[in-house]
């Protein structure tokens, strides 16, 4: 038995949930405490005119029954609360590139088959890279969720390889080379920086299953927040941290809007340098190691368009489309003000099981901060109509492209929302509003990389930053952090039991 420590965590977004889940299971009293008024960080959804908006977690993968996610979901108590909806199997990722669509089919036999369908010369070559990934993916003994590892040199060796020098080393073809990489939005990754291992790891992730949330993602957050509860622990949303209070040795506590909240470990799941703004004015940490979190390059920020749809007018698209004006996928994030947008990802909201008509859907392209950076420090709804401006106009030249892809998509918008850099800023403290926290840089090796301990001794990370973002990501981030309070053969122990009930 563990002793009964008080553990707070500071957000509660798909890493605070899940961290408070694995502890609140293993004998810690756990508080999760939220500054906004609902949970879930990036699991957060909106209703705007009766429909329903993903802001964050639009789509999951490896779900199926003894795949990896559903292990996962199966161990946090998610499988009775959260509908999921498979996307289309032949096709579940479809990316136009120089006005040709290329789909993406779950499966290695029909992966391989449809991609060579479109480039038959490269048909050896596709199923080799098809087996570097998932040789990639199954090196990492968190990914393959077992205790063991399995081979730590393959998974450090393309950790320091870019994506587009693996592919070039794979592929002889351009056009093949580009379209692989055509869901490269996912992970905001950047020509000659991102490492294939990342890449790796989220091609595998969803070419064994893709799936929506029906209803949204939010029913993630409800489950885990319903189950923190269950086992004893609480979740306080309203509450804002304003300082880490630590005494010369380690954190004691944390100070909030409803007071001071003791604890014998804090877990800080948001952004690392909105961590070291709640530790300022404390010593323990090194210098050294504060200018290297304050320094890390960070994820290209997104504009969002939310659609909501003319009833009956927008048939359901069980398929992500990411659609791109040139023939490559890289630099979108580089562009002027006459180039934007460079490409998109669009994509529709599963509002119920087996749908026939879409209700609301989403289009996401790269924003640069500086953009909105004017706006810096303006509180949502009262930016200003220059603000509102910009993002009408930003709006209807998404949904212009899109209607060169759909024609007659442009009658079937009911209205419209949006969102910015600045949004992301407000919700997620993410820093200039990038999608997806801190960016993986292969010239930064180790220094590139957020630790999961620091040297104050009772203070885990955890989060997006940690390890990875999106919900594999996140998750396998959380098992990280807890494995330093709870030995990691317990953890996979219990996500195999969990397997048999």
């Amino acid at each position: 038995m563990f002793d009964r420590k008080r553990v707070v965590i500071i957000g509660s977004g798909l890493g605070g949930l899940s961290c408070g889940t694995i502890l609140q299971k293993n004998g810690f009293d756990v508080t999760v405490v939220e500054q906004g008024t609902q949970p879930g960080g990036c699991l957060q959804c909106f209703e705007r005119k009766g429909a329903k908006f993903e802001t964050g977690m639009h789509f999951i993968g490896s779900a199926l029954p003894g795949q990896t996610m559903h292990s996962l979901m199966n161990y946090l108590g998610l499988l009775d609360d959260v509908k999921l909806s498979q996307l289309d199997e032949n096709g579940y990722d479809i990316v136009s590139l120089a006005g040709q669509n290329f789909s993406f089919a779950n499966g290695r036999e029909p992966f391989i088959e449809t991609m060579a369908s479109y480039f038959p010369k490269e048909k050896d070559n596709i199923r080799k890279y098809y087996d570097i990934v998932k040789l990639i993916a199954s090196s990492s003994a968190l990914h393959s969720l077992t205790s063991s590892h399995r081979d730590d040199a393959i998974h450090a060796e393309y950790q320091l390889k870019s994506i587009n020098d693996e592919l070039d080393q794979i592929f002889g073809d351009d056009m093949l080379k580009n379209v692989i990489v055509g869901a490269l939005p996912l992970y905001s990754a950047q020509l000659d920086k991102t490492p294939f291992a990342q890449h790796a790891h989220i091609a595998d992730f969803y070419n064994q299953s893709a799936f929506r949330i029906v209803g949204g993602s939010d029913h993630i957050a409800h489950s885990l927040v319903a189950n923190i509860g269950r086992m004893g622990g609480q979740v306080i949303t309203r509450c804002k941290v304003h300082r880490i209070v630590c005494d010369e040795r380690q954190a004691v506590g944390v100070d909030t809007d409803k007071g001071f909240i003791n604890a014998d470990i804090v877990v800080s799941t948001i952004h690392p340098m909105r961590t070291l703004e709640l530790l300022a004015g404390t010593n323990i940490l090194r210098p050294a190691f504060c200018k290297r979190i304050n320094s890390m390059p960070q994820t290209n920020g997104g504009f969002s368009v939310y659609l909501k749809f003319k009833k009956n007018t927008v048939p359901y698209m069980n398929s992500n489309f990411y659609a791109y004006r040139g023939n490559t996928p890289w630099n979108c994030e580089q562009y002027t003000d006459e180039q934007w947008p460079k490409g998109f990802l669009y994509m529709h909201m599963c509002h119920k099981e087996n749908p026939v008509w879409a209700e609301s859907g989403i289009i996401i392209s790269y924003m640069n901060y500086d953009e909105v950076a004017k706006w810096h420090g303006t509180k949502i709804g009262r930016r200003g109509d220059d603000y509102e401006r910009f993002k009408k106009e930003r709006a209807e030249r998404l949904i212009n492209d899109i209607e060169r892809h759909f024609p007659g998509f442009k009658d079937s918008v009911d209205s419209f929302y949006t969102s910015t850099p600045l949004t992301y800023v407000d919700y997620t403290g993410t820093e200039q509003g990038s999608m997806y926290g801190i960016a993986k840089d292969i010239s930064l090796g180790v220094a590139g990389r957020v630790p999961y301990r620091t040297r104050i001794p009772n203070l885990l990370l955890a989060g997006q930053n940690v390890n990875s973002h999106g919900m594999l990501g996140v998750l396998v981030g959380t098992i990280i952090a807890c494995s330093e309070l709870i030995p990691a053969q317990t953890i996979y122990g219990q996500i195999q039991q969990s397997k048999c009930r």
